[in-house]
């Protein structure tokens, strides 16, 4: 996450001007933990834990979602939402950025071609069975938190809220995302093509389909399917697209209409990729990031007065 030097984020350095909360931070960076762990483990009561972990979730550094315990009971299972921070220090020759940020979940795909293995659930269930397509287009789908397919392309279409007067500096795509093998393999990569609003930004090689076990994923989830991905930021500004820092192209936003009244993104595996290897796009309550796909439009404002 790239956040600007600015009293609107204070609430998040606030967050992280604690030993305590930085100690929870790295605790959580190896697994998602209740308030009662957490608190055992810095010698702290769950009162005191609760107070430090509701701070870290204001500032959007953690998230927590209740999961059923030992009895039955309901527990409040915390875990990591940000994997990186990075802040924008002001210069002299920088003008402040905006931001607009949309966040979809993973079934409200508008336009699919898949072929199988494929899959599609929601944090609940199954949607359906596995290896049909057809179910990708049951109404459930606008409920589900992780699916997968073995070639082909899903789409997403999300509104664009830039205004006239806003100047549109760098898009950014984060999801978490792994290739599709039958059942997992770590080694198994995919070539994954980008498509934004029909021009084709970048591809990147996804290593594999991770096994083991998901930070996020319900306790009646398989241990042989796909357990997490990777947190990767498709970024496209005037100088090209990058994937996490490594340039893909130079396809700029300039080249992508980002003043289209709403967006497109293409999430494919093509036919004449060197590795054909699938998709995992994991959501919320999957995975080890609690995220869907987030769209954020970094922008300044153009002050200049008509004449």
């Amino acid at each position: 996450m790239k956040i600007d030097l600015n009293e609107k984020n204070l609430h998040i350095f606030e967050a992280l001007s604690s030993s305590v909360r930085i100690q929870i931070v790295h605790l959580l960076s190896k697994n998602s933990m209740n308030i009662k762990e957490l608190a055992e483990a810095l010698g702290l009561s769950s009162a005191i834990m609760t107070m430090h972990v509701k701070k870290l979730e204001k500032a959007g550094v953690i998230e927590s979602n209740m999961a059923p315990g030992k009895g039955g009971a309901a527990q409040k299972v915390c875990s990591l939402r940000m994997d990186t921070l990075e802040i924008a220090f002001p210069t002299k020759d920088v003008i402040q950025r905006e931001i607009h940020k949309t966040e979809i979940s993973v079934g409200h795909f508008t336009d699919l071609q898949i072929k199988p293995t494929c899959g599609i659930c929601t944090r609940d269930s199954i949607i359906g069975i596995f290896d049909d397509p057809r179910y990708f287009l049951d109404p459930d789908r606008l409920k589900a938190k992780i699916l997968w397919f073995g070639q082909g392309y899903i789409e997403y279409k999300v509104p664009n809220y830039l205004m006239g007067d806003e100047n549109p500096e760098e898009l950014e795509i984060s999801m978490e995302i792994s290739s599709e093998a039958p059942l997992t393999n770590n080694n198994w990569p995919s070539d994954i093509s980008f498509i934004v609003n029909d021009v084709e930004v970048g591809m990147w090689t996804s290593p594999g389909d991770f096994g083991g076990r998901g930070k996020l994923n319900p306790p009646w989830w398989f241990e042989s399917v796909n357990q997490y991905g990777l947190l990767k930021h498709l970024i496209i500004k005037k100088e090209g697209t990058f994937m996490d820092g490594v340039k893909l192209s130079d396809v700029t936003i300039d080249d992508i209409g980002i003043r289209n009244s709403y967006w497109s993104l293409r999430i494919a595996v093509k036919e004449d990729a060197e590795h054909i290897g699938g998709v995992t796009v994991f959501g919320q309550g999957f995975g080890n990031h609690n995220q869907d796909i987030i769209f954020r439009l970094y922008y300044t404002q153009n002050n200049e007065k008509p004449e």
